[in-house]
């Protein structure tokens, strides 16, 4: 390869809108690995993803990223981790939480949640999913991970983490692992400003590491570094962009394909402008780049340090390297059949029924009268658990209140309060019954609701703690 085809291969960028067209022949003018899908980009018809047409947009893309000849498919990325973290809706299947799998506590079911998003996204001609999220959050105080977290348990995101990963490889997508080195356990959002981790390098290695630990012992294809400044290996610096960082992460063992968190986040875009990030993530190791602010000047910008000697064309071509027999390697896997769109419903649901947990309140027979009064959540919460609560054989409109709590809710007073998204919503509500579903989906309402009615048990688990009530709380022996 060119200098120019190798500075293509190491960028995967976004674009705006629609216009796939355009995008492809950036692709192909810039030699570029593929692309990332994100929610403006997914085409829409009744208020649905239009699979048929988001098929052929993921088609046309890594057609173009086949235009030099490559035999190798191309790297057609998304963010589908499950919660509040979906960029593709209806008609696929709507997944709980991540921390729902934390809750049930379950190695197969998190294997199966893995193969079930993957085995929907792989016939729509996605590559790669961004996910699963790795980070051990520390609870209340972890502003950006929250629920995306499996646990508050280093080795209980270990364990599940990598079912998950080893479940979407079995689907035919490649998962990624992030945010090394841990983004659970910082309280700034990096989407905002570059946050500080204060641990020492041992303290990291006993907690946040962990999980990738195990991933890099599991042959994990590929792991995302996020910007976070660790001063204990770099002060100052986003990890992302710091060779210290890779050099831990390698240290680790891993030998995949090392990819940044998006570039155009604030935590970078503000102190590395104009193509600068995309150059300095590469020179500290990084062989892969996620959505440059500009994929013109990354790569401009990349071509240019190479011709100056400011970033040695041996760490180019082992990036572009390292990115190609990955997807040599993808493209020489057997292809799986794929599921259709919504064939994990039965699956989401299943995983929601084994998370509830009873965080307040008795653990067996009915926890209401036959009918409730149902007030909060967001947009469409109260119609889903009034759907749900129907089909639990409970009337709706007197009785005791269900206060739903939805993503950044609190309490505010009822008899029942209900979390939808991370448990620690709960802390502070003075209902007398308090549960945690993890999710918003209809499989989560309907695991509700079954519990309210006495019709099924709560198996879950605290996977974090809420107030007073310790992580492993629940009604479960």
């Amino acid at each position: 390869m060119s200098t120019e085809e190798k500075a293509g291969q190491v960028l995967l960028p976004f674009f705006q809108g629609t216009d796939v067209a355009s995008h492809a022949a950036v692709i192909e003018r810039l030699h570029l690995a593929g692309a990332i899908i994100m929610g403006d980009n997914v085409p829409q018809s009744q208020g649905q993803v239009d699979t048929a047409a988001m098929t052929a947009t993921n088609r046309l893309l890594s057609q173009a990223t086949q235009a030099d000849g490559d035999s190798w498919p191309g790297l057609i990325g998304v963010d589908q981790e499950g919660g509040i973290v979906a960029r593709l809706g209806a008609p696929l299947t709507e997944w709980p939480t991540p921390m729902s799998l934390g809750a049930a506590g379950s190695t197969p079911l998190a294997s199966e949640a893995g193969s079930g998003i993957a085995a929907e996204l792989a016939p729509l001609g996605y590559t790669v999913d961004f996910a699963p999220d790795t980070d051990v959050t520390i609870g209340p105080q972890d502003p950006t991970i929250g629920s995306r977290s499996i646990s508050t348990d280093p080795d209980v995101v270990a364990t599940l983490g990598m079912a998950f990963s080893q479940g979407m490889l079995k689907a035919g997508v490649l998962p990624v692992v992030k945010h090394f080195p841990g983004h659970g356990s910082v309280t700034t959002d990096s989407h905002l400003a570059l946050p500080v981790q204060p641990a020492s390098v041992d303290e990291l290695k006993a907690r946040d590491w962990k999980p990738f630990a195990a991933a890099a012992a599991a042959g994990a294809p590929m792991m995302m570094t996020g910007h976070i400044a660790v001063p204990a290996m770099e002060p100052g610096v986003p990890a992302s962009l710091s060779a210290p960082t890779y050099a831990a992460l390698r240290g680790l063992g891993f030998k995949g394909v090392t990819v940044t968190d998006a570039l155009n986040m604030e935590a970078v875009d503000q102190q590395y402008p104009a193509g600068a990030a995309a150059v300095k993530a590469l020179a500290a190791g990084a062989d892969l780049l996620l959505m440059p602010a500009d994929v013109d000047q990354a790569h401009a910008g990349i071509v240019q340090a190479v011709a100056s000697g400011a970033l040695p064309a041996q760490r180019l071509a082992e990036a572009a390297r390292q990115v190609v027999t990955m997807m040599v390697w993808r493209g020489r896997t057997a292809a799986t059949p794929g599921a259709a769109p919504g064939a994990g419903a039965a699956l989401s649901a299943k995983i929601s029924s084994a998370a509830v947990t009873v965080v307040a309140g008795p653990c067996s027979g009915p926890l209401v009268p036959n009918a409730v009064r149902v007030s909060g959540g967001g947009p469409g919460d109260k119609a889903r658990f009034e759907a749900a609560a129907a089909r639990a054989g409970l009337a709706i409109g007197s009785g005791p209140l269900v206060n739903l709590i939805g993503y950044g809710g609190q309490p505010s007073g009822g008899d029942i309060a209900v979390s939808l998204d991370a448990p620690w919503s709960l802390q502070g509500s003075t209902a007398p019954i308090q549960l945690a579903a993890y999710g918003r989906s209809d499989g989560a309402f309907d695991a509700v609701a079954a519990v309210l009615a006495g019709k099924a048990t709560a198996p879950g688990k605290l996977p974090a703690a809420v107030g007073p009530h310790p992580a492993g709380t629940g009604c479960a022996s």
